[in-house]
């Protein structure tokens, strides 16, 4: 009777790694866009304090209606790539997994194609603070809306990645890849939800700004 050789400890540990060490990268670097963000939001709090009428002028001109539907479609999409991450821990369920980063990826096509529809209408009614803005005569609306386009575009700009790299794990899953493993797939949602933490925290400072008249 042939003996059961032990499991390699050593081993185990570096088949462990890269998951491990993909994760606590993307935490790494995502520690560095909370501060980044959290310069913006600093700038804000400043804005809102020394010039709280025009900010709050400028914020009632900010289309809620758009603003919120974003903020439930994004919610959605966390909950969708929350049941992603379910799925790819769970062995059989590959079409799952796949369908549900799809999902996720065309609710984010859907936030960035709603956000352009908004800079649109802002464009039109002269919000964006170039010659011609629209609330010049309101001190501290132009600064509101600097710190609207800068900090929304960002979030655009890390939503779009995020869409692109999603889009990539559900490609690749429904191709029967292997390397979007249930760690991998962690890590990209883990992107995905600081991105959903960001609009969650710029939605009350930039929509819900004293709305009454």
């Amino acid at each position: 009777m042939s003996a059961i050789a032990p499991p390699d400890p050593m081993r185990s540990r570096a088949e462990g790694a890269p998951p491990r060490a993909a994760q606590l990268g993307m935490w790494i670097f995502l520690g560095t866009e909370v501060l980044f963000f959290g310069g913006l939001f600093v700038v804000y709090a400043y804005g809102r304090t020394h010039w709280p009428h025009g900010f709050a002028a400028a914020s009632r001109r900010t289309d809620v209606v758009i603003g919120t539907i974003n903020t439930a479609v994004l919610l959605t999409s966390s909950a969708v790539v929350a049941f992603a991450v379910a799925c790819a821990e769970e062995p059989g369920h590959r079409r799952s997994k796949a369908r549900a980063l799809w999902a996720t990826a065309v609710l984010g096509v859907v936030f960035v194609s709603l956000k352009a529809v908004e800079y649109s209408h802002e464009w039109s009614e002269q919000l964006f603070p170039l010659g011609g803005f629209a609330l010049a005569d309101t001190p501290g609306a132009e600064l509101f809306w600097v710190l609207y386009f800068v900090m929304t575009g960002l979030h655009a700009v890390h939503l779009t990645i995020g869409i692109v790299g999603i889009s990539t794990f559900a490609w690749a899953t429904g191709r029967k890849r292997s390397w979007p493993t249930a760690e991998r797939i962690d890590t990209m949602a883990l992107y995905w939800h600081f991105v959903d933490v960001v609009w969650i925290l710029l939605y009350p400072l930039i929509y819900l700004v004293e709305r009454h008249p």
